[in-house]
């Protein structure tokens, strides 16, 4: 914790209205890996989607320009970028003037990989890119109907059995929900289990799910440890975990971690967000 002891986040912050690199703030992510039992050594790929919707700046004659940003952060990366500090960060372009979109674009590439130390992918969608939104369901089998007794809200892997068939399933919940761990308010999100192996007893991997329910955690170390319960509970020969979680803060955060180097997630909009 005493590493966000000068980090923004649930404190209250000032917002800079023309540029400011050094408003962001790198979290390293191993203080919460050794939590988790990790090294340096990941059982795991993937990568944190990132999505902004508060993007503004001032083109070279002064007109504001707005913009989506994506940004795609590997899970290897040293760092991770606290929250808040993203938002004041974004925040700081509202009232400075870029010559042109590349300029944006080589700005937030340059800043984000100092801050993470790490490459990232930046793409910025101007308002004439933009598409009318098709919201989607993550695909496979959703859990959310199965009547099950759910009465545990503290992370329980307990509940991961598995059956002796060995299937490919593809599996899907919206009911997963934790907190921040610093400030206590809720993340909401869906998440996605793709794996071969073992048949997992669905209503048992439900209340697992559930069992996030009051739990603190930032959501990357959520997905991360969902991954490793599953992993070692399950023992699944192909693992992929992919969690979509709600905007807050003009942005919504998505990881997603693997067994199998190079898959890359799709970046769409679920309906609740």
């Amino acid at each position: 914790m005493s590493m966000l002891a000068n980090a923004p986040l649930g404190k209250k912050t000032p917002y800079v209205a023309h540029y400011q690199r050094d408003l962001l703030f790198p979290i390293a992510r191993m203080t919460n890996r050794a939590m988790l039992g990790l090294s340096h050594s990941l059982p795991f790929k993937g990568v944190d989607i990132w999505n902004a919707y508060e993007l503004s700046w001032l083109n070279s004659k002064g007109k504001p320009v707005v913009a989506i940003g994506e940004f795609i952060f590997p899970c290897e990366s040293p760092h991770l970028v606290e929250a808040k500090s993203l938002k004041l960060y974004l925040n700081s372009f509202n009232n400075t003037i870029f010559d042109s979109v590349d300029d944006v674009i080589t700005t937030l590439q340059r800043d984000l990989m100092e801050t993470t130390s790490a490459p990232v992918q930046v793409r910025v969608i101007l308002t004439e890119q933009f598409s009318p939104v098709t919201t989607q369901t993550f695909d496979g089998i959703c859990l959310d109907q199965l009547d099950v007794t759910c009465n545990t809200y503290l992370v329980n892997p307990t509940f991961l059995q598995t059956e002796s068939e060995v299937v490919s399933e593809v599996l899907y919940s919206n009911l997963l929900k934790s907190n921040c761990l610093i400030t206590g308010q809720p993340d909401w999100g869906s998440v996605q289990i793709k794996y071969t192996g073992k048949k997992i007893q669905h209503a048992g991997l439900l209340q697992y799910i559930v069992s996030f329910r009051n739990h603190n955690e930032f959501g990357e170390q959520c997905v991360e440890r969902i991954f490793l319960d599953i992993m070692q509970h399950c023992a699944p020969q192909k693992l992929s975990v992919y969690a979509r979680y709600t905007r807050r803060g003009g942005k919504d955060i998505n990881p997603f971690r693997s067994t199998e180097k190079g898959e890359m997630p799709e970046n769409f909009r679920l309906c609740r967000q």
